[in-house]
């Protein structure tokens, strides 16, 4: 009886949330404009991805929800991605945000809700790809294949080699990126107070924080803009994603441009690993935020004395290149294969293609037509256990140009 008056609270929960989100009908308002909701796209975690229309012009976006629970989830963590993208926008392959918002939940003291509005594309993303493959019993033409992956690590390329913007280009982007790190700062410290105040642990409020006064805020876990400091403009300040995946990849509406969107695992590359400390407090926010069949190795188990760099990318890239041709990750599909468990697959390195050596049970998956040796060759080169054997960006998408090179033309790009 206990579980299931349980199950009704949780339900009650649910649904009253639901109405403080979108009371009465489904309406919205992001700032001065209002949306009406159409559907929900997708969730995980804490966040949701609904599919929305502007009331004024009927233009159709892409709606991320974050719910930060006070004390689990933080407004400065959900937040980091718009800020990330106010640093590489604009970008043809980096998705941009159109707008955003935050929100108090008055039900709940302390808990906000963060509103992102994105491009819709309505292709929707790689995952949708493969799926549909796996469906229709079809597979990628190799050469669209290798031109979408072209796409994906020229978004990299502009990560791993971002170059700190001075005046007048780069000013704009980070006062935005920096006044989205103050607002989130900001949207926090209420939260604390809030719930003190609901506790009866009232607090006098003298502060009035400028918003260009970001000087004086804590450094936060994986910070964007704040890692710059100290870096002339021109001079490198590289970045890695950490979550390269299908599902974040999107394709734009000609079917042929790949869009890199996610940017909240993004974190300053390299990253020193200096104390045991930092080590598990790096390998923790991996198992959080870095999918873990795209994970690289030196996530898994992260070392003192190591440093974590961009090749962690090209890692996923690899995976993802190989889920695109087999239908899964390479670590999945072995692990499937073998009974063994994921990440001792992917700290040994241990995959390999369906028609290479013998299977446990013939398993039908796109490759069956067979795939070029040169698309294979791709692949082996980013999934090198040791992060020095993999090619920076730069070196593979040379490779990655010289396999289009060697590919036929298509049949069809439709």
């Amino acid at each position: 009886m206990s579980a299931l008056s349980s199950y009704f609270l949780d339900l009650i929960y649910s649904l009253t949330n639901c109405m403080v989100c979108f009371p009465g009908s489904p309406q919205l308002k992001i700032n001065s404009r209002s949306f009406k909701i159409l559907r929900l796209l997708g969730e995980g975690g804490f966040s949701y991805v609904y599919l929305i229309q502007e009331n004024s012009n009927q233009s159709l976006y892409a709606l991320k929800k974050i719910r930060c629970p006070f004390g689990q989830e933080s407004v400065s963590q959900a937040l980091k991605e718009v800020e990330a993208y106010s640093l590489f926008s604009p970008h043809p392959n980096i998705i941009h945000s159109v707008d955003h918002s935050i929100a108090s939940d008055k039900s709940d003291p302390g808990a906000k809700t963060v509103y992102i509005l994105l491009p819709y594309y309505r292709r929707g993303n790689l995952q949708d790809m493969i799926n549909a493959n796996l469906v229709n019993h079809t597979n990628f033409p190799e050469r669209r294949l290798m031109v979408l992956f072209l796409g994906v690590c020229q978004a990299l390329k502009a990560m791993h080699q971002y170059k700190v913007r001075g005046p007048p280009g780069g000013a704009a982007s980070q006062q935005n990126a920096r006044r989205v790190r103050a607002e989130a700062a900001r949207a926090d410290s209420d939260a604390v107070e809030e719930v003190e105040e609901d506790s009866g642990r009232r607090r006098a409020k003298s502060r009035e924080r400028d918003p260009e006064d970001v000087e004086q805020e804590p450094l936060m876990e994986g910070e964007v803009t704040m890692s710059q400091e100290g870096v002339a403009p021109g001079q490198v300040r590289a970045y890695a994603h950490r979550d390269i995946k299908p599902g974040n990849i999107m394709i734009d509406d000609d079917g042929k441009t790949p869009i890199l969107m996610d940017l909240g695992s993004l974190a300053p590359a390299p990253t020193p690993i200096t104390s045991r400390s930092l080590a598990l407090a790096v390998q923790d926010t991996a198992a959080e935020h870095s999918t873990m069949p795209y994970r690289a190795p030196e996530l898994f188990d992260v070392k003192t004395g190591s440093t974590i760099d961009t090749k962690v990318d090209i890692w996923s890239l690899g995976c993802t290149l190989y889920a695109c041709l087999v239908g899964k990750s390479p670590f999945e599909a072995r692990s499937e294969e073998t009974g063994g468990s994921l990440s001792m697959c992917v700290l040994g390195g241990d995959w390999r293609f369906p028609d290479e050596g013998p299977q446990r049970g013939k398993q039908k998956t796109p490759t069956e037509g067979g795939v070029s040796e040169n698309v294979k060759e791709v692949v082996r080169k980013c999934l090198k256990v040791e992060p020095s054997e993999r090619p920076d960006v730069d070196e593979l998408i040379e490779i990655v140009k010289s396999v289009i090179a060697s590919l036929p033309e298509d049949g069809s790009d439709s």
